[in-house]
């Protein structure tokens, strides 16, 4: 598990979760002074939120996130609209989170994808309201998809319990590239069993450089540059499914508590250096082949959860990391469904693949928060 940070609002479990609802509100703080120069855009107020959330099996958990209100009063429609910008986290631990960085200034571990691209400055900057979950809960469980969806659900009903007046009714909708679009399959796809009351509240949801489906990403990502993120992801997931702990050999279970566990995606990155296949870490060969990897494959891909909300899905079509099949064929799963979806593919590998594919997913998000019924191409 994750190392303390020395901060109760990240460290601490409340001992009576189990008689909170999900989307509680626990504990607030008020992060202005350290928050707003890293903003940018003139803000009201920035508030840390703790909230009820629940984990991947099911069992009471918490999460954070940080909620920033503009400085200038909402001449719009209706109350003032919410972009939840789920930010490509990627990390073990929880120094590396977004709301640690916003609660305590920037640090080594702060993420250049925290800022680039500039999602809150912009919507800042229109006039919304921005909602940056903390979504790998403080298990900083990489890469799970239920343990992200819980937790950006629960932050949406924790704004509406804690300001009703202000945002009780506004339009929330979603953005998130790579491990942010995680987090934002994991949310769309649990609305209906786990929050169908916002089904109404999330108008949109645009997403990514999408790890739809991660056994072709098992392929993808092995043995080659992108493999200490997808080692990093196998230990994330084994914090909220242990069993998959029994399949890690002696360097594997030293690695899960030496310091890697409590490193950044800067860490991933050079450990992709070496290009070592998954399996130097696993007891038996071929590891990414047996009932267990087909398990939390098929667990993960979240396959018959349909989104009530519209997607906007793009992908870099020479992207070789997160291959643009995973994502069609999510898309493809989701019109199969009935939801009301668009795909795009884009120039570029994963990196110019999302700055060539912001400004439309940008646009369509804006559109769905000013209240224009989205776009069916299924």
């Amino acid at each position: 598990m994750p190392e303390d940070v020395g901060d109760p609002m990240f460290d601490q479990w409340p001992a009576d979760l189990a008689g909170r609802v999900p989307g509680d509100v626990i504990q607030t703080r008020d992060v202005t002074a350290t928050a707003a120069p890293i903003v940018l855009a003139p803000v009201r107020r920035v508030v840390l939120l703790k909230f009820r959330s629940t984990d991947a099996v099911g069992a009471p958990s918490f999460a954070t996130a940080t909620f920033v209100i503009p400085a200038a009063a909402w001449t719009g429609a209706g109350q003032r609209p919410v972009v939840v910008n789920n930010l490509p986290i990627d990390a073990l631990a929880r120094r590396c989170t977004a709301g640690y960085t916003m609660a305590h200034g920037f640090s080594g571990t702060s993420s250049v994808t925290d800022l680039v691209p500039p999602t809150t400055e912009l919507a800042v900057a229109r006039g919304y309201a921005v909602l940056i979950p903390d979504h790998e809960g403080p298990r900083m469980a990489y890469a799970e998809p239920y343990v992200a969806g819980h937790a950006v659900l629960d932050s949406i009903r924790a704004v509406r319990r804690l300001l009703p007046g202000e945002f009780g009714d506004s339009r929330f909708a979603m953005h998130g590239y790579s491990g942010g679009a995680i987090a934002t399959r994991g949310a769309v796809g649990l609305i209906d069993s786990y929050a169908p009351e916002l089904a109404r509240v999330i108008v949109g949801a645009a997403l990514g450089g999408v790890p739809a489906d991660y056994r072709i990403l098992s392929h993808s990502m092995d043995a080659n540059l992108a493999s200490g993120f997808l080692m990093a992801a196998a230990f994330g997931i084994a914090r909220e499914r242990p069993e998959l702990l029994a399949q890690m050999n002696n360097l594997a279970r030293w690695a899960a508590i030496s310091p890697i566990k409590d490193s950044c995606d800067t860490v991933f990155a050079l450990a992709g250096a070496g290009m070592l296949p998954i399996e130097i870490a696993a007891r038996t060969p071929d590891v990414l082949h047996g009932p267990l990897a087909e398990r939390i494959f098929a667990i993960t891909r979240m396959d018959g959860m349909k989104s009530p909300a519209p997607l906007y899905v793009y992908n870099g079509a020479q992207d070789f990391w997160i291959p643009a099949q995973g994502p069609r064929e999510y898309y493809a799963r989701q019109c199969a469904l009935g939801a009301r979806a668009v795909y795009r593919d884009v120039v570029g590998e994963h990196i110019i693949g999302m700055a060539a594919g912001y400004p439309g997913a940008a646009i369509w998000v804006d559109q769905r928060l000013q209240g224009i019924p989205a776009p069916n191409e299924c």
